[in-house]
């Protein structure tokens, strides 16, 4: 019998690897990991594992022969395989014969699925896993029925050690194995399978592997350098064997006791493996299977001795048994003198251990025992951290196992259902068993209608219909105890019903721009509809027409809507622009369908991750990170919070002040109260909060404007501050609050005499911007230039009301949050970017009319504020304040200047006109009166 170079026995094939189709370079190295041996730490441990084995029955390794069917090109053959079943990994080894060392493959049963079917033959059986299926053959059922109980065991108890599902998620729940073995018969599917001690265990590696039909059928050709490996390793080991016949275990509690080894043998022959993994991996001892083998040899030759010298008559016969025995006692004296050894080695190294110690304790001064204290010290702190750290581990896996038992009461409830459904199923089975039973108990009308011949035929068919019923019957039960166990791994589906649903949302925001393409070609062939043929016109109109009668919320109606688009958003904004030209409808369904697109697209990669940012946020202070977050936008929930707060930061709250702005502005009619009234009605007419003259806002914004007109008597009030006032006041709610946010915009955050009466600083930042739109953008500013575009008409309301009514609610907002906090730098940048976002459009607009209608209505095209935001604060970079600063007073000088020149020539021209103006009436009447 071979033996392994590291334990002194044959080796067991016991290795990890991967699939039957994975590297041999990958099962070598996982052969090294499942052959490490725990070294002892100390010499009593060692002087345990070789004089006091353990008497313990370990749990029996799942071990033996089955047939593999293997794929020769187009040929389908069987295979003998020792295939072993490795703990660490659930993954079941197969190798080409016990005594191998590397493992031709291996079968991750951790996600795997069991099967049966009568069909396929006695003793066939599949494993399915999710890259293939795996195709054994048993030498018997009972083989088959044990080997698929014990595969479904250690599935469901390395599934549970596991805990591969997070706390709080829809997981399998650990349940406690009372009865590791017995799990299938605990649930009431299938009783345990008696163990076939003869084909599965370690008895069976003892036994000759099974012979094929030619000596190459069994060798695996895929896996040559394995095969190789494995031959060359057990040659190696049997001429290593041949010199080494030398024992150092004692085995004298064996001769005290012989009569308790053969009830004992297979017990200690699979504790041997346990052992094994004690023993140092110099080869020094032996392992516990070889201390066995050699004590059964020992225990039967010395029972053998005394009924032989009985027997024996001559001489001769009893000195030749006393000289074996003579060589038998010398052997073991040996194996004694190398054990002293052994053990004189592991005495004199705690002696030489001890004699250092004392060296140190006597040599060392008093600081070095105090850093030994202390280092115990830390030692001790580190403990106690790791205790609590422990205590709070425990305090979470109670809250876990509480939400486990609760999925495992339904777990049970599903389970009975099976059962009821199972029973009944064996309940029509017995009936029709019944059934044919009492056909065959009338044995006279058998024998009338049928002839011997066909009756033998008929018993045998129901003989084997019998044995299919067996098989059915059985079957039946595994499918049941398999669909139970797989329905407790099912439910890690439901981590991927998640990614199906992002999945789902990026396909219908696809859709969603397909649909968008669809109607931008519409609108280009309705532009060229006049220079169309009459039936190609025709076709077009009719398009155009089923397009706007298609409702985008129904269409989304129609399968799962992930983030339906409502007609108006949080703050009351139209989701879709109503425009009032028939011609630009279909614009506004091309931009609902961008909007959707947008917000499908965005909703889990972006707004999730930047909702939970914005939720572990706590106290608000300015920060870098500050700054990046609310550049990336601030969600509905926390906007309000953060406004309310960078608004007191800049205006320190005057107490009653608001209010008795309030009882000013009742008792004195100021002279900007007519114009106010005026511009009421026309402030934020797409919001639904201000479109109805009775809405509650308006009151609202009336007594804002008013309070602030009183407030600041130099301004007064500018067309443009009832817009700013209604967005702070529909994010805001408050109207005090949004009192001393329209301050802050307007004393703060703008620079003086931007809504003066001249405007003078409105008219600088324009000039300002267009330096800046040539330095960023030159192409499109040669454009404009070329077809004497002034982008200052389109941009100038832009900076004096910070884009209301110009970008879609969503990115306004946007805009606002970066607005507020760090002022008009923000309104440049974004202005900017609105350019680069549409500049290829623009630059394919070759007409000045048009290019100016474009500019119209282009910033309510712009759905991406994503995209918006990355060009505003990462593509226009650097973008330094003191550069702004430097721009706007150069700018402002010149047009002081400039206004300063007009000014004199006004004041010479009405001079000249004073003096002229009555000689010039003198002669138009003189001319007058000549023609009458």
């Amino acid at each position: 019998m071979k033996k392994g170079p590291e334990s002194g026995t044959w080796p067991l094939a016991g290795v990890p690897g991967k699939l039957a189709e994975s590297n041999p370079d990958n099962n070598r190295s996982g052969g090294a990991s499942a052959k490490e041996k725990v070294i002892l730490s100390s010499p009593g441990e060692l002087e345990n594992a070789q004089l006091k084995p353990s008497r313990e029955t370990p749990r029996k390794k799942l071990c033996g022969y089955l047939n593999k069917l293997g794929i020769k090109g187009p040929i389908k053959t069987w295979k003998s395989r020792w295939f072993v079943y490795d703990e660490n990994k659930c993954h079941l080894l197969y190798y080409r014969t016990a005594q191998d060392v590397n493992p031709l493959g291996s079968i991750d049963l951790s996600s795997a699925s069991f099967d049966c079917k009568v069909e396929n033959g006695e003793g066939v059986f599949e494993i399915r896993t999710p890259n293939r299926v795996f195709t054994l053959k048993a030498i018997s059922k009972q083989a088959m029925m044990y080997w698929l109980q014990q595969l479904q065991v250690r599935r469901w108890e390395f599934c549970n050690a596991q805990s591969r599902f997070p706390v709080g998620s829809s997981q399998l729940v650990n349940e406690p194995l009372v009865d590791r073995t017995n799990v299938v018969d605990s649930e009431d599917f299938m009783p345990p399978v008696k163990t076939p001690t003869e084909v599965v265990g370690l008895k069976a590696a003892s036994l000759p592997a099974p012979q094929t039909s030619t000596a190459l059928q069994n060798i695996s050709l895929k896996h040559p350098w394995t095969e190789i490996q494995n031959t060359v390793y057990n040659i190696c080991v049997s001429k290593q064997l041949r010199g080494n016949n030398g024992n150092i275990f004692n085995f004298s509690e064996f001769q005290e006791h012989p009569e308790s080894l053969d009830e004992e043998q297979e017990a200690e022959v699979e504790a041997g493996s346990a052992v094994k993994e004690e023993i140092p991996e110099d080869g020094r001892l032996e392992s516990r299977v070889n201390w066995v083998r050699k004590a059964k040899w020992m225990n039967s030759g010395f029972l053998g001795l005394a009924e032989e010298l009985s027997r024996e008559r001559t001489s001769m016969d009893k000195v030749s048994v006393l000289q074996q025995q003579i060589l038998t006692l010398t052997e073991e004296v040996k194996s004694q003198k190398e054990l002293v050894k052994l053990l004189h080695k592991a005495l004199e190294a705690a002696q030489q251990e001890k004699r250092v110690s004392s060296m140190y304790l006597t040599a060392a001064e008093d600081k070095d025992r105090l850093e030994l204290v202390r280092h115990k010290v830390r030692q001790i702190a580190d403990l106690t951290s790791r205790l609590e750290a422990l205590e709070k581990e425990k305090k979470e896996l109670e809250q876990m196992l509480a939400l486990r038992d609760s999925h495992i009461q339904e777990l049970k409830e599903h389970v009975q259902h099976l059962m009821e459904k199972n029973h009944a199923k064996q309940e029509v089975i017995m009936a029709l068993t019944e059934q044919m039973a009492r056909e065959l108990s009338d044995p006279l009308q058998e024998a009338n209608t049928i002839t011997a011949e066909t009756l033998y035929k008929q018993q045998e068919e129901i003989e084997h219909l019998k044995d299919d019923i067996d098989a059915y019957k059985t079957q039946n039960q595994f499918l049941n105890s398999e669909i139970h166990q797989v329905t407790r791994l099912w439910t890690s589906a439901a981590e991927n019903e998640k990614a199906l649903l992002m999945k789902c949302a990026c396909l219908q925001a696809r859709n969603c721009q397909m649909e968008s393409k669809y109607l931008t070609v519409l609108r280009k062939l309705q532009e060229t509809v006049p220079g169309l043929p009459s039936s190609d016109a025709e076709l077009v109109r009719n398009l155009i027409q089923e397009a706007l009668q298609w409702d985008v919320k129904e269409g989304a109606e129609e399968g799962l809507n992930l983030n339906p688009v409502s007609e108006y958003d949080e703050y009351g904004f139209m989701t879709v622009p109503d425009y009032e030209v028939e011609d630009w409808k279909l614009l506004a369904k091309i931009q609902a369908l961008e909007i959707k697109s947008n917000n499908l697209r965005s909703q889990e990669v972006v707004e999730k991750p930047l909702r939970d940012r914005w939720n572990s946020v706590g106290e608000l202070s300015p920060s870098a990170e500050l700054k990046s977050l609310i550049r990336s936008g601030i969600p509905v929930e926390h906007r309000q919070r953060v406004w309310r707060w960078i608004v007191s930061r800049h205006c320190s709250r005057l107490p009653d002040h608001y209010q008795r702005l309030l009882r000013q502005s009742k008792s004195t009619e100021h002279p900007a109260c007519r114009q106010i009234e005026l511009d009421l009605p026309r402030t934020l007419t797409n919001n639904k909060y201000f479109s109805s003259p009775t809405s509650q806002l308006i009151p609202k914004l009336r007594r804002v404007l008013l309070a602030f007109s009183w407030h600041n008597p130099a301004i007064g009030y500018c067309q443009g501050l009832n817009r700013l006032a209604a967005v702070a006041l529909l994010v805001l709610e408050d109207e005090e609050s949004a009192f001393w946010c329209l301050v802050h915009i307007v004393e703060n955050l703008m620079p003086a005499d931007y809504y003066s009466d001249t405007l003078i600083t409105s008219q600088v930042d324009q000039r300002v911007f267009k330096d800046f739109l040539a330095e960023k953008l030159p192409r499109l500013t040669a454009h404009f230039e070329q077809h004497q575009i002034d982008v200052s008409l389109i941009t100038f309301n832009w900076f004096l009301v910070a884009f209301v009514d110009s970008l879609v609610s969503d990115i306004l907002l946007r805009v606002w949050d970066a607005f507020l906090y760090e002022g008009t730098k923000v309104i440049f940048r974004y202005a900017l970017a609105i350019f680069k976002y549409n500049e290829e459009e623009i630059l394919r607009i070759h007409d000045n009319v048009e290019i100016y209608q474009y500019l119209r209505f282009f910033t309510r095209m712009i759905v991406d504020g994503r995209k918006l935001m990355n060009i505003a604060f990462n593509d226009l970079n650097p973008f330094p304040m003191k550069l702004l600063r430097n721009r706007r007073t150069m700018h402002r000088e010149e047009l002081e200047t400039e206004l300063c020149e007009l000014e004199q020539i006004k004041a010479a021209y009405v001079k000249e006109r004073a003096e002229q103006g009555p000689q010039d009436l003198q002669e138009v009447v003189s001319e007058e009166e000549e023609e009458i």
